[in-house]
């Protein structure tokens, strides 16, 4: 049986290695950092594209926080003042909501390039871990968002998503089944998904989420400099350009290329007018949700899935790529990166496919 002290010493031995004292300077952490250039250099800009998409939705954020109302009378209606009445309003939600969209997109690129070019070998699993993390909050910023316009689908899409949650407790042992019930009644707050819920929800959009953001990236980040770009290729890179000065100013550049081309899109299409139902009505109680109806297209591939197959089959199915996806850096620690380049394809073609055409997959199997 291993004793409390072996425990704590291999505990203290993990953290010194993932944050060596010693580099924890400017020097080491950034005048001397190089950055390998590979077939896949690539990927190290999506990680920097996400950070930069976060920063759009915190600056249009706190713009439209100026402006949007958290209660059930006045959500919807403060909504349609900043798109109608408001200097630049529609342009900086149509920025807020593009720069979403965007921000989840390339999260989940750069996890994927990630995962391809083995960047979670020791010491990174710490960076790999927090990665993960923070593609999980994305994904619940879509969430919460989701319900703040307050209007027939967005309560009726929250409704389904909290009854999923507690649907889960129907599937674990004991008093875990309990958990799932718990947490629903939290985040809703009452009986049925009301002022208490849009005024939770707003809570965790504008302040836990950013924060929990905000913590886990500032980890992330730093264990990147730390130990500097992963390799990324089997053999070693035999060109590499200094983060300080080169890598640092193409990063900008992209960024302010990226700006631009986002700035040009907010305000020539509206995000609105990819979706089938805009901004509708504010809700009513009595009033019935248009058919047809669809989660945000970062949920298609755990959506349609759902519409085919018995929720266990899905919830085991997911239970275990996020079990994967966080222990990825014990789990595939001797895999070659060629093995990972090809689960790392075969997952982007389902996602691509699921979200390209889930619609026509589904219609094709239940007819």
């Amino acid at each position: 049986m291993i004793s409390v002290g072996t425990a704590l010493s291999a505990i203290s031995q993990f953290i010194g290695e993932r944050f060596p004292v010693d580099k924890l300077n400017f020097h080491s952490m950034v005048e001397k950092k190089e950055v390998p250039i590979h077939k896949m250099s690539w990927g190290y800009y999506t990680g920097g594209l996400t950070m930069f998409f976060f920063m759009i939705q915190v600056i249009t954020g706190l713009f439209l926080l100026f402006y949007y109302q958290p209660t059930v009378s006045d959500a919807n209606v403060s909504v349609e003042y900043i798109n109608k009445f408001v200097a630049g309003g529609a342009l900086i939600r149509n920025m807020h909501a593009w720069s979403s969209s965007c921000m989840i997109f390339f999260a989940m690129v750069h996890l994927l390039t990630a995962f391809a070019m083995k960047s979670f070998v020791k010491p990174r699993e710490i960076t790999w871990i927090a990665g993960v993390l923070l593609l999980f909050i994305t994904f619940t910023f879509g969430f919460t968002g989701y319900l703040l316009p307050w209007n027939q689908i967005a309560v009726n899409a929250t409704k389904v998503g909290l009854q999923s949650v507690e649907y889960v407790g129907q599937y674990l042992p004991g008093q875990l089944s309990e958990v799932p019930r718990i947490l629903r009644e939290t985040f809703q707050g009452e009986s049925s998904v009301g002022q208490s819920t849009l005024g939770r929800f707003y809570a965790l959009h504008v302040v836990i989420l950013p924060l929990a953001l905000a913590g886990l990236l500032g980890l992330h980040l730093l264990s990147v400099q730390l130990h500097g770009m992963s390799q990324g290729v089997d053999q070693a890179a035999k060109k590499s350009e200094k983060f300080m000065s080169i890598f640092i100013f193409k990063d900008l550049s992209l960024w302010a290329t990226v700006f631009l081309v986002l700035f040009i899109l907010a305000a020539c299409i509206p995000f609105d007018s990819f979706l089938p139902f805009p901004l509708l009505a504010p809700f009513n109680a009595l009033g019935s949700t248009p058919a047809g109806i669809k989660p945000e297209w970062y949920f298609y591939f755990v959506y349609y899935p759902l519409e085919l197959l018995p929720f266990w089959v899905i919830l085991i199915a997911s239970m275990v790529c996020v079990s994967v996806l966080i222990l990825a850096p014990w789990i595939f620690k001797g895999t070659s990166r060629r093995t990972l380049g090809f689960i790392t394809i075969m997952a982007s073609i389902y996602l691509v496919v699921m979200t390209l055409f889930g619609e026509q997959i589904y219609e094709f199997f239940k007819h």
